[in-house]
């Protein structure tokens, strides 16, 4: 199997630069994970909180590679027919009936075509494999059941797949595969050895206040740092769901749609729902006195 190349591109320094031309700001570690983890070959473990930028690398690394992305959202209950391929059972029975309607007795025959590769749906893995190049982001593995875990592992150790009716697919050229965990539960050390691992921490202030006028343009350097301090202050206040930078990308659109162009506590207090997303966050906040996100 070929490994998958990235013209242009020898070392972290210049996938940072292709990230950067596509939206998405990477520190030097973790440019040096993704550029590791396209040149060896690996899947690339992400964990931290959520809504640090987990999923958005994998959609600029798909950009990057031009590439098509395909998401595998991973849930409890999530099992291998799910993720890997089914069959189209009303097209096969449409087919049936089209053959019994011919006046075709050949079962046999009838058999072969009802499993012919064009009856068969192509789930996220499957269509990973069979697509070159291509960008697998496994979201939210840690939602998965253990006994998920244990069957991707023995997927990415080969990148190929069974299917009884018509053989053994293999991927020519493995999918970049981005794995995510919000780290609701652990996940297991035999997947995390598979994998690089990078830890994502919150943003500083100075790359958030980057990052924020990246993707908005339009917001003023004020209103950037603003909103990016007023975050930096949220995640100190022992809330349940701290925001992300997902969310402070969120609170300064919503600041721009109102006509802002700084944060004041009367802003603050209409728009606080677009940066947290728990009740008992908000009222915490609101009993501190919103004055506190304001400088």
């Amino acid at each position: 199997m070929q490994r998958l190349k990235i013209p242009g591109v020898d070392g972290p320094d210049d996938l940072a630069a292709r990230l950067d031309s596509c939206g998405y700001l990477a520190d030097d570690g973790l440019a040096t994970a993704a550029y590791l983890a396209v040149r060896m070959g690996r899947p690339l473990f992400l964990e931290g909180e959520a809504g640090v930028g987990k999923t958005a690398l994998a959609q600029a690394l798909a950009q990057v590679l031009d590439a098509p992305l395909i998401r595998l959202q991973c849930y409890e209950g999530l099992d291998a027919a799910q993720a890997l391929y089914d069959w189209d059972f009303p097209r096969q029975l449409l087919h049936l009936r089209a053959a019994e309607a011919a006046g075709v007795h050949d079962v046999e025959a009838i058999e072969r075509d009802l499993y012919d590769r064009r009856f068969l749906v192509a789930r996220p893995l499957l269509q990973a494999l069979e697509t070159s190049p291509s960008v697998l982001l496994v979201d939210e593995i840690d939602r998965a059941d253990d006994e998920f875990e244990a069957f991707l592992l023995e997927v990415l150790s080969d990148f190929t797949i069974s299917v009884p009716e018509l053989g053994t697919v293999r991927a020519t050229t493995p999918p970049l595969v981005v794995l995510t965990s919000n780290r609701t539960r652990e996940v297991h050390d035999a997947l995390k050895r598979r994998c690089l691992y990078h830890w994502l921490e919150h943003p500083g202030f100075d790359r958030e206040v980057a990052i924020i006028r990246r993707r908005l343009p339009e917001a003023s350097e004020k209103l950037a740092a603003d909103v990016a301090r007023a975050a930096q202050v949220l995640r100190d206040q022992g809330l349940l769901k701290p925001p992300g930078v997902a969310e402070s990308l969120d609170w300064a659109e919503a600041l721009l749609a109102l006509g802002a162009d700084e944060l004041d506590p009367d802003r603050a207090a209409r728009t606080l729902g677009a940066v947290l997303k728990y009740r008992e966050d908000q009222e915490r906040v609101r009993a501190a006195g919103l004055q506190v996100l304001v400088p």
